[in-house]
């Protein structure tokens, strides 16, 4: 049943009781459970499973929760009162504990299996049987589909325990990742970056694990000690959870024949996540083969739009496999992601991520993603060969629909929205190169840098405010100074001679600084900004993770001098290469 087909409500949502009355468990009622299941979803030792589209299971409630933080921008957008964060049920419930949901509201959960593909190969060794039907949500486990206000949301609690998926883990995420991925989730929201949601976050107040991670000041790649930290559960939302590497799962089987339903599960999954994520431009009427050729062309147009919007934010996703690659078009699993601070076209936040994973390169793991998830379709057209001459079409014209997106975002990034000819448009690209050349070699803090150049300066005096080595005198900072200044004269007669001539210049000026301030933010999610905030959360002090909400859920706005002194500032020399601040593990 798609969204459109349910009747929208703008009730208010003030307890537990009254989310129930809006529950519809898509992916439950019309896909296939696995056939070797237990009915009362007490399923959470490591084991292979072979067939069907979802295990259904128990979360595990951590013990004593205690409320850390909600979205109240999520909340009002889905009509949640924010007394509700806290009440006793919603806490129980979205704590792990099913066990007293309203009727009709399922006490099982769900979790999910895929494969893995890194950077376009396929692998089956972290499966620990060695055949890859042991790889899936190790600690995701979903509790709730609902369709509010015309739109399906998929509630999924992060650190509930056990699955059979866990691979010999505990099932269990701490404080630390989880306020990080919650801010994160709502600070991208923000930005204007599609993403999943942050809905509340619950720590336990006895219950910790233990967990690699750094010493204090560690300049070392990896973890260098054990440190015990509570567990915690977020809850994240999505109007679904489908990855690249669901369907390529369902593709390998379906290839080798694995079982006798496997053809079926590989449509069946594709044909509900069209209804999941893309109902409103693929009509149901369609034959599966259309629809499959529909779902790469839009795919493709959300997911090249989605790492240019990575790239404009300076976001770096580090770690993103097939696994971590949702097919809905959106951000999703912040386990080693960063925000740059200086700029580098190979920043890497994951100490395990290499290069194909870094900043600049994520274009080319998309497109690495792309061609695993035509891989995954392919099996339903091989009765088509038409259909699967255009496919390959489709695929082969990624890079050239990047390349447009990737234009299109450094155009609006640079105020050049407006180029028309191909020559403003071949002057925009030799700007934007030389300027990766002068960011690289100064070196400039990202963010900082293309906010001050949005406010279209006389001088490079306000861009120096982004130059981590200011203070530089003599020669070389004269010579860094003058190749500052002409190019940004260059750019200055770039944005003159393609504006309209019959708008005067100080019109023209303001109204392309403030276009580009609405694409290049003020305040980004430092690394340095999370760390005091999870350390003091450690401590019961969780006043810092709502400053934080609250600044970086406003990230294009001018706030006040006090927010502006303590968030819009360069990373400190002594956070450089030290562990947890500069660079991480993917423990969490």
């Amino acid at each position: 049943m798609t969204n459109r087909q349910h009747q929208k409500t703008s009730s208010t949502i003030s307890t537990l009781k009254d989310l129930a009355k809006f529950v519809n468990y898509s992916l439950m009622e019309s896909l296939h459970s696995d056939p070797d299941a237990t009915i009362d979803g007490e399923d959470r030792a490591p084991r292979q499973v072979f067939s069907g589209h979802y295990v259904p299971v128990k979360p595990t409630p951590i013990t004593d929760p205690e409320y850390v933080v909600h979205s109240k921008t999520f909340f009002a957008e889905l009509g949640f009162t924010d007394s509700l964060a806290t009440s006793s049920d919603f806490v129980r419930m979205f704590s792990g504990d099913l066990s007293q949901v309203p009727e009709s509201m399922r006490k099982i959960g769900w979790a999910t299996g895929y494969a893995l593909s890194i950077y376009g190969t396929e692998y089956i060794q972290q499966c620990p049987f060695k055949t890859g039907n042991g790889y899936g949500d190790g600690r995701a486990i979903s509790v709730l589909e609902a369709v509010i206000n015309g739109q399906r949301w998929e509630m999924q609690l992060k650190g509930a325990g056990r699955t059979p998926y866990c691979r010999g883990a505990d099932g269990r995420a701490v404080l630390r990742s989880s306020i990080r991925e919650f801010l994160a989730q709502e600070h991208m929201h923000a930005l204007g970056v599609p993403t999943s949601r942050s809905l509340s976050l619950y720590v336990s107040k006895t219950e910790k694990v233990n967990r690699p991670w750094y010493s204090d000041g560690s300049h070392s790649e990896d973890p260098d000690m054990l440190i015990s930290e509570a567990v915690a559960i977020s809850t994240r939302v999505a109007p679904s959870f489908i990855r690249v590497g669901q369907l390529e799962l369902f593709a390998r089987r379906a290839r080798r024949n694995e079982h006798p339903k496997a053809m079926q599960e590989l449509e069946m999954i594709v044909l509900h996540l069209i209804d999941r994520e893309y109902a409103d431009v693929i009509d149901r009427q369609l034959t599966t083969p259309e629809k499959v050729l529909m779902l790469a062309r839009e795919f493709r147009s959300r997911l090249t739009s989605l790492i240019a919007n990575w790239i404009r934010v300076g976001f770096c996703q580090g770690n993103f496999n097939s696994d971590n690659c949702a097919v809905g078009g959106f951000t999703l699993d912040y386990g080693p992601f960063g925000f740059c601070d200086v700029f580098n076209a190979h920043y890497q936040p994951w100490t395990g991520g290499g290069y194909h994973f870094s900043f600049m390169n994520q274009p080319s793991a998309a497109q690495k993603n792309f061609d695993m998830f035509c891989s995954a379709l392919r099996p339903l057209l091989v009765s088509y060969q038409n259909d699967l001459q255009e496919l390959d079409e489709i695929q082969r014209a990624f890079s050239s629909v990047m390349q447009t997106k990737m234009h299109t975002m450094w155009a609006a990034k640079l105020g050049l929205s407006s180029l028309q000819t191909a020559s403003h448009k071949a002057l925009c690209n030799e700007l934007r190169i030389e300027l990766e050349t002068l960011m690289m070699q100064t070196p400039i803090d990202y963010t900082i840098f293309f906010r001050e150049l949005s406010s279209i300066p006389r001088d490079i005096g306000p861009l120096k405010k982004s130059f981590y080595n200011n203070a530089a005198q003599g020669a070389d900072a004269k010579e860094r100074d003058k190749r500052w200044e002409e190019w940004l004269e260059k750019w200055k007669m770039l944005i003159n001679s393609c504006y309209d001539a019959n708008v005067t210049s100080a019109q023209s000026m303001d109204e392309i600084s403030i276009a580009m301030k609405l694409v290049n933010p003020k305040y980004i999610l430092r690394e340095w900004f999370l760390v005091p905030a999870y350390q003091q959360a450690t401590a019961g002090d969780h006043a810092l993770i709502r400053e934080l909400q609250e600044v970086m859920t406003q990230p294009y706005a001018e706030q006040s001098k006090d927010v502006e002194d303590k968030f819009y500032r360069l990373k400190p020399l002594e956070f450089f290469d030290v562990g947890g601040l500069s660079h991480l593990s993917c423990s969490s």
